[in-house]
């Protein structure tokens, strides 16, 4: 059992309860980022799977400053849950892609009330250097401070296919230079990329042996006006069901250390976006499921870990 709960995996949000004493809640922001995968840099393109909203999940946009951003997420998540403490996330597209000058003011802005202890910035590995690194590192003293990188896969044929723009070398370089700094690092997976299941424990197995602060599973969906939306219409992809992966969601957490944080086990996008697979929209149902799997097996997070 992990953090006091009888969850069977390290569950982020009652990792966080345990740290600070209250739920933590994080606050999701959009600072008018782009991504070098979209904009022509890398290609024009972007991830097979990327929809216009750039993985950013709540309804209001950067038409709202920063401030104002906080200022919404807080009494929306107050009144609703009663919210006491909060993270400023940055969620959509890649949040370090600006100079570092324009980063620092916008990291600083989203850390304007007392009751924000943390800070969450998701991007790229490709969108980090040693002067983005050293900024983000002056927040650690102050704030929990993160960085999510989308890596969704460790296999290079799997990083073309879905058109990622970076391989895996250039997230170990990344990774090492942000460990390196004290910072706290979430990684992101995709599954049914059209691997093995000893492909997907591949990744497992290496995130484990990297010794990953954090892990975000993602399940592929095909969203409105993305590629992946255009191949299932087409009729040349089909996705995982829902049993399969429940099995593999457990299989992947049972190679795992037990301090790796599990920040996402299901749930993908707007629901109101989401083309299929249909079941996806029920997160709360696969979520049930997975615990009942676990309990089934009589196993837990980090089972397999050597």
């Amino acid at each position: 059992m992990f953090n006091g709960t009888d969850k069977r995996y390290n569950q982020y949000s009652a990792y966080l309860k345990n740290k600070f004493g209250v739920k933590v809640y994080k606050i999701t922001l959009d600072a008018g980022f782009s991504c070098p995968n979209r904009d022509g840099t890398i290609s024009t393109g972007g991830c097979i799977f990327c929809d216009e909203g750039g993985s950013f999940s709540q309804a209001h946009s950067n038409l709202l400053s920063i401030e104002e951003q906080i200022e919404e997420g807080v009494k929306t998540l107050s009144a609703r849950f009663k919210a006491q403490k909060f993270m400023s996330y940055f969620q959509a597209y890649s949040n370090t892609y600006k100079p570092v000058k324009e980063l620092e003011k916008i990291y600083n802005a989203s850390l304007c009330r007392d009751d924000i202890v943390g800070l969450s910035i998701g991007t790229r590995p490709d969108c980090i250097d040693d002067e983005k690194l050293d900024l983000i590192a002056g927040y650690k003293d102050d704030y929990y401070t993160w960085i999510e990188y989308g890596l969704q896969s460790i296999h290079d044929k799997t990083l073309r296919k879905i058109n990622r723009g970076h391989d895996f070398d250039c997230f170990l370089k990344a990774y090492e230079k942000t460990k390196e700094r004290g910072i706290n690092v979430c990684v992101h997976v995709i599954f049914g990329l059209w691997e093995s299941h000893d492909e997907i424990m591949q990744t497992a197995q290496k995130l484990a042996q990297l010794g990953v602060d954090g892990v975000k599973i993602h399940m592929l969906c095909a969203l409105e006006n993305t590629k992946l939306a255009d191949m299932y219409s087409r009729g040349e992809i089909d996705f995982m069901s829902e049993d399969e992966y429940i099995q593999t969601v457990c299989d992947f957490l049972e190679y795992l250390p037990k301090t790796t944080t599990i920040h996402r086990l299901a749930g993908n996008g707007l629901k109101k976006n989401l083309i299929a697979p249909c079941w996806l929209g029920a997160k709360m149902d696969c979520l049930n499921k997975i615990d009942r799997e676990l309990m089934k097996r009589n196993s837990f997070q980090g089972i397999k870990f050597l």
